[in-house]
């Protein structure tokens, strides 16, 4: 056992045996074992073992490893599996588990769970805490209000650093992390904030307003998460206090949770431009998963079955020279493939902020003089391809004729489309996939089946 404890702490992540070894202690009951495996784990590595391990035995952890489940290792788990783990915990489980959580983690916790599952963790609250994360869950989803903590540490803007210092020795109910004091005047509208550092290395009599950061801003309550994250990334905000509609102090957000939002984003796009909904997970049943693709997947069989009425026009030029079937899925994949990957920069760009109309037009020029370039280098290749296998000179034409124009338009289209659907209100890393198939899928046939029929025929 105490091997197995080294071997844990040592390896970053999970050890490749770990999940055999704690399945195997749970079928056989052993607690002992259970906890020697888990207890020196961090948080999120439990979650990611939890995650990988079967419902049967989930719930067979929970009854053998009992108090072990804290409100981190909750906070750590998707949303199924949290609303999963805590059905399976007592009341005084639970109450444990959340206790010494942060209230923006208690939010982040409960936002996304049904009516009783929140009365469950809110009740395991003390009174002050309940009323911090009751009045959080008011204010807009995906709101700074959703996102930042009540624990705000603070101070007179009148004060000096020695004052300060005293103040905090004094406190007792400092949140667990902090990285500012926030001043304030006396109408509680924070007016700056000081590094801990620079506090503590700074002589007692000098005031604290000669310490205050240019870094400094504040959010309102109903501003977009988004918005958030993406200026704590732009001006390397370490936390910013959070104000109502009144400019006055009433939280403070911290770059972890800024942080997660824009991992969630950059997922949530990955996943969209795949068609995937952003919910999705590993542990997801097979009916919510089936649900969740079947939408851009139909959307999908009617662009196909728009590209097979392309072809469906010059079913006899197709029937007349039989090399035509062999080479044009080969047009069709370059472009869709060129598209793909102007798509992806371009959703990128958009979702961070540097795609904007001031530059939108030299990018879109950009994207399709690559295309002119590529597809004259592979038009190049593909023509000598198409002459040598099937002896036609002006088969080589036609398909690096057809190459060029359906990479020309890849470049405009996985460009041009992301900007006028975000122009639109639609999201560019949900809808973008499915049009910009269509468009290379319809260009390439028609390209080369009517240059084919034009030249050939």
């Amino acid at each position: 056992m105490a091997d197995t404890v080294d071997m844990i702490e040592e390896d970053e992540g999970l050890p490749k045996n770990l999940v055999a070894t704690v399945t195997d202690a749970v079928e056989l009951g052993d607690a002992a074992v259970v906890d020697a495996l888990l207890d020196p784990l961090h948080p999120a590595d439990i979650a990611d073992l939890y995650e990988q391990i079967d419902q049967r035995d989930r719930a067979a952890l929970l009854q053998l490893w009992k108090g072990g489940m804290d409100g981190d290792i909750l906070s750590e788990l998707g949303d199924d599996l949290r609303e999963e783990v805590i059905n399976a915990l007592e009341p005084t489980e639970l109450a444990e588990a959340v206790r010494d959580l942060e209230s923006d983690d208690v939010v982040d916790l409960v936002e996304d769970l049904d009516e009783e599952q929140q009365w469950q963790v809110l009740a395991a609250l003390e009174a002050g805490d309940r009323v911090a994360v009751e009045k959080a869950l008011a204010y807009p989803e995906e709101s700074a209000g959703r996102l930042m903590q009540v624990e705000v540490v603070r101070s007179p803007s009148h004060w000096t650093v020695g004052e300060a210092i005293d103040y905090l020795r004094a406190s007792d109910d400092l949140p667990e992390h902090f990285y500012h004091v926030v001043l304030v005047d006396p109408r509680m509208k924070p007016v700056g904030y000081v590094a801990l550092g620079r506090l503590l290395g700074t002589p007692r009599a000098i005031h604290l307003t000669e310490l205050v950061e240019a870094s400094f801003r504040t959010f309102r309550v109903d501003q977009d998460e988004e918005d958030v994250a993406y200026a704590f990334n732009q001006y390397h905000l370490i936390s910013a206090p959070v104000v109502d509609e009144d400019d006055r102090l009433v939280g403070v957000i911290t770059i972890d949770d800024a942080m997660v939002v824009l991992d969630e984003e950059h997922d949530e796009d990955i996943l969209r431009l795949a068609g995937v909904d952003a919910e999705s997970s590993l542990t997801d049943k097979v009916i919510a998963t089936t649900k969740r693709r079947f939408p851009w997947l139909a959307v999908n069989l009617v662009t196909a079955i728009f590209a097979s009425l392309v072809i469906a026009m010059f079913e006899e030029t197709i029937a007349t020279l039989v090399a035509l079937a062999v080479l044009m899925p080969i047009v069709a994949s370059m472009g869709g493939n060129a598209g793909t990957q102007s798509l992806t920069v371009a959703v990128r760009s958009i979702a961070t902020k540097d795609l904007t109309g001031a530059n939108v037009w030299r990018v879109i020029r950009r994207e399709v003089l690559v295309g002119l370039v590529n597809g004259a280098i592979f038009a190049v290749i593909m023509g000598l391809v198409g002459w040598i296998w099937f002896g036609q000179p002006m088969i080589g034409v036609v398909i690096a004729l057809a190459m060029v124009i359906n990479m020309v338009v890849a470049g405009l289209a996985g460009t041009g489309i992301p900007v006028v659907l975000e122009k639109m209100g639609v999201d560019p890393a949900l809808a973008s996939g499915a049009f910009v198939t269509t468009v290379t899928d319809v260009v390439g046939f028609f390209s080369f089946l009517s240059l084919a029929a034009v030249m050939l025929l």
